[in-house]
């Protein structure tokens, strides 16, 4: 069975970079979201096998979304993305339940990397 995933981030040139990465590597991307609202909506409607999540959106930001995520889906896989790789970042998404962390701007084989990693 094919991965179902879904991509988070306000930019959708960054969407489009992940959604190319894992669509070559034969992951299915079920769903696109510009804001951490978004991303609650959609994974509540799709519950995707795992979520790569953006830090810094409008209305909601990544790590808000994934603690409410968390709190209806304890089992959810949710890897951050930022292009702050900023440690106190990193350990607050750490900490509110994410399983990764990948700084952009992004190597192919990290997110893959980070993705397999996840989903083992």
């Amino acid at each position: 069975m094919t991965n179902r995933i879904l991509i988070v981030d306000d930019a959708a040139f960054m969407r489009m970079m992940i959604k190319d990465i894992l669509v070559k590597n034969g992951y299915e991307v079920v769903a696109e979201a510009e804001n951490g609202a978004q991303a609650i909506e959609k994974y509540k409607e799709l519950k995707p096998d795992l979520v790569t999540m953006d830090i810094t959106m409008p209305e909601m930001d990544g790590i808000a979304a994934l603690k409410e995520i968390k709190s209806f889906d304890s089992s959810s896989r949710v890897i951050m993305c930022s292009a702050m790789g900023q440690q106190a970042m990193v350990i607050d998404a750490i900490q509110a339940g994410a399983k990764d962390f990948i700084v952009k701007p992004f190597q192919a084989d990290r997110v893959l990397e980070a993705i397999a990693k996840t989903l083992a």
